[in-house]
């Protein structure tokens, strides 16, 4: 790659001067962005990519591990699992990071991608003869060594959802090799909904669902430089967007941190065969997908940290209007807390109760990974719903910060947006800026719909709710509890727990 990156990234501000520089092609507002570190609106997304960096300088336990594959302490997001306790320090800095930016830091994909493809590339390569998981290993030594960000990419445009790949008018509305030499291969198609992909250092591209052998072509997974030759970026809007560029820091809400999202458009991208990872064995792609996803589903505790921003700020507007001891409120507060606490409970569950795989790296439970997920599709809408509840209606009426400095305007609006006595009327005004930037502006995306469409929407993790939730299993259990006897005996007592009771219970054996 061509980035400025320094031999061993450390810090936030080295990680930001690594992204300088690169010539990366990135359209916005319909123009060529010239330095996307310099952009007023691009800028708050890195400066939440830099904090995972800092977070790790400050808290080493938390958010690095020492690796057995490099040797090297390493920034978590590199890490591969190598025990249930590596899965439960993911979720604590996940929440520790959503708390310190109030939004989406951009690098869950990146890790759950690399700990996915670990036992993927290994058991590919236990079927097929192949060597995946050296080139794999390779890759992750040198990007622990440089402390390099990953992006992951996953989501094809697909096209007709009723059409496979190989079925659709466009072929590249999923990503496909179009041409292969000596060297390595060239694909070509789109990646969408691309979280932090501008500040990625590498991206990885993978399948999106489950292939037949008629798709071998999109049955593709390989590394490439962010910046490499035929990548182009579309940066996609967000509500409120353009306060970053209006000068001052208060209509923002939160002027520091935000997050990103791009549409990668794919011509002609050339990756090297040491950088491919799957080429063909359209049989594994089902098995990568559904690996990902489990990790990820369960790396939504990080809506939990956000979560924790949004309360501590509901909570401070009812200190400000003077009401923070009023019943009902308290009673709001609590139920935003006990739906926080319950995302997190079955995020980490799932965490405590993962398991090792052929290839040693741990992978955590996927029902509760499954249950995790759904109840972020639910969730954070409530809590943002209690928080603007909390709030009251200047969420939505507050003037713009210029007539708050207005000489005029500004006297007067200090004396009518004035709440409890000893409370500053910009404080006021920025916590109720930040409620709404985290439930109706730029960090809505991340709290919100990111939370009903980020790994997968609702249905797809009721699907796999449906195939883990074993209900002839439990009718037996209520049957022989009722004293009510089978008419097949035999087929009863062969009803043999899931994996998912296994874990639970620590044993390889029926129960029953």
């Amino acid at each position: 790659m061509t980035a400025n990156v320094l031999k061993t990234i450390r810090t936030g501000d080295e990680y930001i001067e690594s992204l300088r520089g690169r010539n990366l092609k990135v359209y916005l507002f319909g123009e060529l962005v010239k330095e996307p570190v310099d952009h007023p609106m691009i800028r708050p997304s890195i400066n939440a990519v830099a904090e995972t960096y800092d977070l790790a300088m400050r808290e080493s336990e938390l958010a690095s591990a020492r690796s057995s594959i490099t040797g090297l302490e390493v920034n978590r997001f590199l890490h591969i699992a190598e025990s249930a306790e590596d899965l439960v320090l993911q979720n604590k800095m996940q929440r520790k990071l959503g708390q310190n930016t109030g939004t989406c830091f951009q690098r869950c994909v990146g890790m759950d991608a690399l700990n996915s493809l670990h036992s993927t590339t290994f058991e590919i390569d236990e079927k097929h003869g192949t060597d995946y998981h050296k080139r794999f290993l390779e890759f992750v030594k040198m990007v622990q060594r440089e402390n390099l960000v990953i992006g992951g990419a996953m989501t094809d445009p697909k096209g007709d959802r009723s059409k496979g790949p190989a079925d659709q008018e466009d072929p590249d509305l999923f990503t496909r090799i179009v041409d292969r030499n000596e060297k390595g291969v060239y694909v070509s198609g789109a990646k969408a909904h691309q979280t932090g992909c501008i500040n990625s250092h590498w991206i990885i591209l993978m399948p999106t669902i489950r292939l037949t052998e008629n798709d071998k072509d999109w049955a593709i997974v390989g590394a490439i430089p962010a910046d490499a030759e035929g990548v182009t970026y579309v940066y996609g809007r967000q509500s409120c967007d353009t306060r970053s560029m209006e000068g001052g820091d208060i209509d923002t809400g939160n002027s520091k941190f935000g997050g990103q999202e791009a549409l990668i458009i794919l011509d002609h991208v050339f990756i090297p065969w040491e950088r491919i990872f799957m080429h063909g064995e359209y049989e594994f792609a089902s098995m990568l997908v559904e690996r990902f996803t489990c990790y990820h589903r369960r790396s939504y505790v990080c809506k939990t940290g956000l979560g924790d921003v949004l309360i501590g700020a509901a909570a401070s507007m009812a200190d400000y209007n003077g009401v923070p001891k009023v019943s009902h409120i308290r009673d709001k507060l609590v139920e935003m807390t006990h739906l926080n606490e319950t995302i997190f409970g079955s995020g980490i569950a799932s965490s405590h109760q993962g398991h090792r795989m052929k290839s040693g790296v741990y992978l955590n439970e996927d029902m509760l990974a499954q249950v995790c997920k759904h109840n972020v599709t639910r969730f954070p809408y409530e809590i943002g719903r209690l928080a603007q509840d909390i709030a009251g209606g200047l969420v939505v009426t507050l003037p713009s910060e210029r007539d708050l400095k207005h000489p005029e305007v500004g006297p007067l609006l200090e004396k009518y947006l004035a709440g409890r006595k000893g409370v500053a009327v910009e404080d006021r005004v920025r916590m109720l800026r930040l409620i709404e930037n985290m439930t109706l502006g730029r960090n809505a995306v991340g709290y919100l719909t990111e939370s009903m469409h980020g790994a997968g929407s609702p249905q797809a993790q009721r699907i796999q709710i449906q195939r883990q939730m074993q209900l002839e299993y439990k009718k037996n259990l209520a049957r022989n509890l009722a004293g009510i006897g089978s008419d097949e005996p035999e087929k009863a007592e062969a009803v043999e727990q899931s994996e998912y009771f296994k874990r639970i219970f620590k044993t390889k054996d029926s129960i029953i």
